[in-house]
């Protein structure tokens, strides 16, 4: 099925930011799309209209209950000048799960992918061309039906808004630079049977207070335990995480509390394809320790949107360093980065078959 979008184009243009000062999220391009559920009628009105502020309704069960979901993906210009996208479909797919789990309504893939791709033809001039930029995407639904009460809406909206954006991380030209990330041993992220594999705000407003005590130490993120023992790894912040013990590369299993991350499957399939052991099995804080301490820990990196592929250096566990390899970006994270980033860009064949033209 085919999905078209009524157009509005602004009249009074922004000026384009300079891609060499661009910071991440602070920048917002000159349209949105816009799209209503009604119980009964179900998704309909879908139009690009220039950004801009949204009316609510003070009752709005969004304000009160919560009922929301996000996503963020990218478009990325390539060398010869080309619009792509990177498995968008992966992200429809999990729009859909989080949509179930938060008792929203469900939505067409095709739908999703044709309204992204509506708004970046739109604001195509707006994705920067510069090393290590490119143009985010934020799509996200809300309950907006007025009522108080606990119960699922009948009313939503579905909205995307695009950023470009440089870094996620203020690195001179982009790429990489080792992080130390906090071991939060009092706080936890998620439970099993809760919502922790869904993209959903709550999950990011409940680990603020764990990212402000591990900024306090000095620590760029934090590692995330299981909720029951507080011993088994999760996740990096909001992004997943991988551990290379001599020659296996471990990541959490997907029981429930871990998001199933785009790029996190693609580090999957990578690694796979090069015939690097890769695991997806629970692994202990300990272990990790305990590997550190016979340098058979060679590398630790996160994997997300936002940042591709971020490389940890140490790891801040019961106020002790737990060095990871050498200190530096390990061979294993740097093949990840160059060839995810150079299929995003084109500058690499997509041999995989991830990528989508605009």
């Amino acid at each position: 099925m085919s999905y078209t979008f009524d157009i509005q184009l602004t009249k009074t243009p922004k000026t384009k930011p300079d891609p060499n000062t661009l910071k991440f999220g602070k920048t917002f391009s000159d349209h949105m799309l816009i799209m209503e559920y009604e119980t009964g009628k179900g998704w309909h009105d879908g139009r690009i209209v220039p950004y801009g502020p949204i009316e609510l309704d003070p009752a709005a069960s969004v304000l009160h209950y919560g009922q929301e979901m996000f996503e963020g993906m990218k478009a990325y210009r390539t060398p010869d000048r080309r619009v792509q996208l990177f498995r968008p479909y992966m992200n429809a797919e999990r729009t859909r799960r989080t949509n179930e789990r938060m008792c929203m309504p469900d939505m067409d893939p095709e739908l999703f992918v044709s309204a992204v791709k509506a708004i970046v033809d739109v604001e195509r001039d707006w994705i920067p061309e510069k090393e290590g930029t490119s143009l985010y995407i934020r799509p996200f639904i809300f309950a907006d039906e007025a009522f108080l009460g606990v119960q699922a809406a009948n009313h939503y909206k579905f909205i995307i808004i695009c950023s470009p954006v440089g870094p996620y991380y203020d690195i001179p030209g982009g790429g990489m630079a080792p992080t130390s990330i906090y071991v939060e041993k009092e706080y936890i992220r998620a439970a099993a049977g809760g919502v922790g594999y869904a993209k959903v705000g709550g999950n990011y407003a409940g680990g603020l207070k764990a990212q402000v005590s591990a900024a306090e130490r000095g620590c760029a993120q934090v590692l995330w335990l299981d909720a029951i023992e507080h011993s088994y790894v999760e996740e990096i912040g909001a992004a997943n995480a991988f551990f290379m013990i001599g020659d296996e590369v471990i990541t959490a299993p997907l029981l429930g509390t871990i998001l199933p991350g785009v790029t996190r499957a693609s580090v999957i399939e990578l690694l796979k394809k090069w015939g690097i052991n890769i695991s997806e099995r629970r692994l202990r804080i300990e272990e990790i320790v305990k590997a550190s301490g016979e340098g058979t820990l060679k590398e630790i990196f996160a994997s997300g949107t936002a940042a591709v592929i971020s490389p940890v250096k140490e790891l801040k566990f019961k106020d002790s360093g737990v060095i990871v390899g050498d200190g530096s970006i390990g061979p294993v994270a740097q093949r990840l980065y160059d060839t995810l980033y150079g299929i995003q860009t084109g500058t690499i064949a997509d041999e995989m078959g991830w990528t989508v033209e605009v």
